[in-house]
């Protein structure tokens, strides 16, 4: 299935997509695809903030925020995630979880791109319109978007199909 499609399926049901994404193999390229993808899409979302803090502040150059936000999301973040969904398996085994450390990389590296398009959208209302409760409520359903994600396709790669 299309990129595109399982992101909108994961809108319906993040565990099925999941488990449709651990069906096909075990691939590490696969995983670090979604990873860096999601990345890069982070990374272009923040294009409208960063334009518009250069904009406001002439001290700051833009191609500076650029440079540094393109190290942040597209070298370090993924390190970050890799950590991050290490220690979600090993929490995830703590709790009697039979799952694999692929699949925790695949339920939380699929969380950040699937909901890419909530950060896309908190992207252009921290560009166009700033701070304030736009982005905050922006933000706030992103995490929680993301959580479910994330939980939701970590229960499905450690605890397994649930009826």
């Amino acid at each position: 299935m299309a990129v595109t499609r399982d992101i909108v399926a994961t809108y319906r049901g993040p565990g099925r997509v999941v488990a449709r994404l651990l069906a096909m193999g075990q691939r590490e390229d696969r995983a670090l695809a979604i990873l860096m993808a999601g990345c890069v899409v982070v990374f272009v979302a923040q294009w409208p903030r960063l334009a518009r803090e250069a904009h406001l502040n002439p001290e700051i150059e833009l191609n500076m925020l650029l440079g540094a936000t393109l190290l942040a999301w597209v070298m370090i973040a993924p390190l970050i995630l890799y950590v991050l969904a290490l220690v979600s398996h090993l929490v995830a085994k703590a709790l009697r979880g039979r799952g694999t450390g692929f699949g925790a990389r695949i339920a939380l590296f699929w969380a950040l791109l699937a909901s890419s398009p909530l950060i896309l959208l908190q992207g252009l209302v921290a560009g166009f319109i700033g701070a304030g409760p736009a982005l905050s409520a922006v933000g706030f359903i992103w995490l929680v978007i993301f959580a479910w994600f994330w939980l939701a396709g970590l229960r499905q790669a450690e605890w397994g199909p649930q009826e």
